[in-house]
């Protein structure tokens, strides 16, 4: 097998050497201070990290901190040491961005600073964690010990193509990172602008409108303002291929493109057309949404199986504001509760248009509108974010198979 990786920086052509883990530097065991003695514990102490505080790729803060009283019992340890879970959930990887501490479940590498890049470590480690994987399942126990985790194998060039190696990768966790928070600030402004942009019970205006509308929105049935769709792929104009489904979190979306394979019967002349700008109400419960849920096509044309009910907008209504007004979990689920009976096999008992029957509150069209855009354009942002955020993963997991050696 190659001592040299596939991608590498110009004008390094060394072998890279195979050493152990405690080659690198000191192989640290945590522990856990105890947890009955409050001095142990403080505020303003040192991160004290767990394998559920595991979740970014550098550590610098958790819910619980040793005092200096814990760090005397305690498993001290420099910034920028590296550490695995060795215990249950194996190989979660991270490295301390201050001193700090963790408990036993984990194993530390504090590595040897004059010879070895923390970052190039760190990145590295996401391959002994695939190791540490491979070796638990092997065994009886799920479990890497101290012992078995130094003398795990790994590959080194010299120091100064680890520090351009350890860079690279610092810059594309940076980035992902940064693209992953703005599209968690956007998912919070939507949910936060959901609450606020629409009336609270009992009231007929929202906190935070558009200038230009001070109308009182009118409280109304939902069948006033869209109705039950009778056409049905009778001639099958549309075929498999067609088919749609509705999902929580992408809407209305093609079910091969989606799911991979379509579900369809041996007939799809039942199925009902959802043309674009059409609304579906999906009778079969979400984990959140134990009523359905109600999508707007924003895409082409499809169909739909009979487990759904399909509803044209009136002239008084812009239908991705539908969408929009019943994306709040709670708008929806309390919407359709009362009109809603749960069979035995936990589906839907109502009709297509006893679920037009509930009461809404909705503004004038030209403001439904205005209020669609804005969510667009959040949703825009939203699908911006996370896909640059898994085009930058795609291409971390890509460069950590060809800038290190498939060896040790």
């Amino acid at each position: 097998m190659p001592n040299t990786p596939n991608i590498r920086f110009k004008g390094y052509s060394d072998d890279w050497e195979q050493r152990k883990l405690e080659n690198l530097g000191e192989i640290v065991t945590g522990s856990t201070p105890s947890t009955s003695k409050e001095e142990y514990y403080s505020e303003d102490g040192i991160p004290w990290v767990t394998p559920t505080d595991i979740s970014e790729n550098i550590v610098y803060d958790t819910p619980r901190k040793l005092s200096k009283e814990g760090q005397k019992v305690g498993r001290v340890v420099p910034k920028d040491t590296i550490l695995v879970t060795c215990i249950a959930s194996i190989g979660k990887n991270t490295m301390l961005g201050t001193t700090g501490s963790f408990n036993q479940q984990i194993n530390g590498l504090v590595p040897d600073f004059d010879k070895y890049n923390p970052y190039f470590l760190f990145t590295e480690s996401a391959l002994w964690s695939e190791k540490m994987k491979k070796q638990a399942a092997a065994g009886t126990m799920q479990i890497v010990n101290k012992t078995e985790f130094s003398e795990l194998d790994t590959m080194v060039p010299k120091l100064e193509e680890q520090e351009k190696i350890g860079t690279y990768f610092r810059n594309l966790d940076n980035l992902i990172t940064l693209h992953q928070r703005k599209c968690d600030e956007t998912k919070e402004l939507k949910k936060y602008m959901l609450q606020k942009m629409f009336p609270k019970n009992g009231e007929k205006k929202p906190e935070i409108r558009f200038s230009g509308f001070t109308d009182d929105w009118e409280q109304r049935k939902l069948i006033e303002y869209l109705e039950v769709s009778k056409e049905k792929n009778k001639d099958e104009v549309y075929n498999k291929d067609d088919v749609l489904s509705v999902s929580g979190d992408y809407g209305i979306v093609n079910q091969i493109e989606f799911q991979g394979r379509s579900f369809a019967g041996a007939s799809v002349a039942n199925y009902g057309v959802v043309e674009t700008g059409d609304v579906v109400y999906t009778k079969s419960p979400l984990k959140s949404n134990p009523y359905g849920i109600i999508k707007t096509n924003k895409g082409k044309t499809g169909i739909v199986s009979t487990l759904y009910a399909v509803y044209k907008p009136l002239e008084n209504t812009h239908p991705e504001f539908v969408q929009i007004y019943f994306e709040q979990d709670a708008r929806m689920n309390n919407y359709m509760h009362p009109l809603v009976n749960k069979g035995a096999k936990n589906d839907m008992k109502v009709s297509d248009e006893n679920a037009l029957k509930g009461d809404v509150i909705f503004p004038k069209k030209e403001e439904q509108i205005k209020i669609s855009e804005f969510f667009s354009s959040l949703d825009n942002l939203i699908t911006l974010h996370q896909r640059k955020c898994d085009i930058l993963k795609e291409t971390k997991k890509y460069m950590l198979q060809n800038m290190f050696p498939q060896k040790g």
